[in-house]
C-alpha cells in the first residue's frame, strides 16, 4: 500500500460509486477501497445487483458496502452513501468528503501526495481533473473533493437528495456534473483542480497523465481507438507495483476478455504500428464524412 498522507489530522470520508455488469465487487475495486481506507472511511455503493458474496471482502475497509441497481449512474450511489453518512449522523465528524467512482483504476501512485496537493488548494470544492468547456468549466465527476462549507449546506443535501434517474447521459452530465460545479459556483464556493484536460484527453493520454503524477488510470482506455492506446497502457502497467498491476489486469480480463489484452498489449512493434495506422486513417477518413 502507499505512503500515508502529511495531513493525518484531515478526517475525510470517501462516498464511492461503484458498478459491475456482472454485479462483483472484484480485486480492483477492492485495491481502491483499501487505498482510501488508508486516508479515511469509506462508504461504497454499487449500482447493480450483486452476484455473489463478493461485497463482503469490502467489509473490513468501509462502514458500509452496498449494492443495489437504481438506474442513477455514480450520482445515485453518491446519493445513497451520503444518505448512509447524514442518516446515522456522521457527517459533522469529518472536515473532507470525496465523491469518487470506479470508472477508473488505481491508485497508480501515492494518493496521498494528489489528496495533499488539492486540499491545500483551499477551495470549497475540488477535484482531479477540470474539464475547460468553454461555455460549462468543471470538475470531472470521477473524482470530487468537498470541506464542510458545501458537504454540511442545506443546497449541497437538496441537490444530492435530489438526484433522479435520467433518460441519457448527456442529461447526466448537465443536471449532475456540470451542474455540481455551476451550484457550487453560485453559492459563492471557489473550485479548482490538480490537472486541466480538454476534451477526451483524461481517456487518451494516459501515459503523459501518469507520468504528470495522476493517481489513476480511466478505464475505458482499454478499448478505445481500435487499441492504439495499448502501448500507452503497457507503459504504466510496467511501471506501477505489481500489486495494482494485478487488479487491473483481472478487471480488464474479466471485462474485455483475455485475448483481447493480450493483443492490446502486444509488444510485437508490427501490430502495434499496423493498428495505430489503421486507427488513424479510419479517423482522418471520417473527417472528410
Amino acid at each position: 500500500m502507499r505512503t500515508k498522507s502529511n495531513t493525518q489530522k484531515t478526517k475525510r470520508l470517501f462516498l464511492v460509486a461503484g458498478y459491475d455488469k456482472s454485479g462483483v465487487a472484484d480485486a480492483s475495486l477492492l485495491y481502491m477501497v483499501r487505498a482510501l481506507h488508508e486516508f479515511g472511511d469509506v462508504i461504497v455503493h454499487m449500482d447493480n445487483d450483486p452476484a455473489d458474496d463478493s461485497i463482503k471482502k469490502l467489509a473490513p475497509y468501509t462502514l458500509s458496502a452496498r449494492a443495489a441497481r437504481h438506474g442513477e449512474y455514480d450520482f445515485g450511489s453518491y446519493k445513497r452513501a451520503y444518505l448512509f453518512a447524514r442518516d446515522h449522523g456522521i457527517l459533522n465528524n469529518y472536515d473532507i468528503v470525496y465523491m469518487i467512482n470506479d470508472s477508473v483504476y488505481g491508485p497508480l501512485t501515492d494518493l496521498g501526495v494528489a489528496l495533499d496537493k488539492m486540499e491545500r488548494m483551499h477551495h470549497g470544492a475540488f477535484g482531479l481533473v477540470c474539464n475547460p468547456n468553454k461555455e460549462h468549466p468543471h470538475i470531472q465527476s470521477w473524482f470530487v473533493g468537498m470541506r464542510r462549507d458545501v458537504f454540511l449546506s442545506a443546497w449541497f443535501d437538496e441537490f444530492i437528495t435530489g438526484v433522479r434517474r435520467q433518460s441519457g447521459k448527456g442529461i447526466i452530465t448537465a443536471l449532475y456534473e456540470q451542474g455540481f460545479t455551476k451550484l457550487a459556483a453560485s453559492h459563492g464556493i471557489s473550485w479548482g483542480c490538480l490537472y486541466t484536460v480538454a476534451n477526451r484527453g483524461v481517456y487518451n493520454r494516459v501515459k503523459k497523465l501518469y507520468r504528470d503524477g495522476m493517481p489513476f488510470m480511466k478505464k475505458v482506455a482499454f478499448c478505445r481507438h481500435n487499441g492504439a492506446l495499448g502501448r500507452q497502457i503497457d507503459y504504466v502497467l510496467r511501471h506501477v507495483d505489481a500489486d495494482v498491476r494485478a487488479a487491473i489486469l483481472e478487471n480488464a480480463r474479466r471485462t474485455w476478455g483475455a485475448e483481447y489484452i493480450n493483443w492490446l498489449l502486444t509488444k510485437n512493434p508490427f501490430k502495434i504500428t499496423m493498428r495505430a495506422t489503421k486507427y488513424f486513417l479510419t479517423k482522418a477518413y471520417r473527417g472528410k464524412l
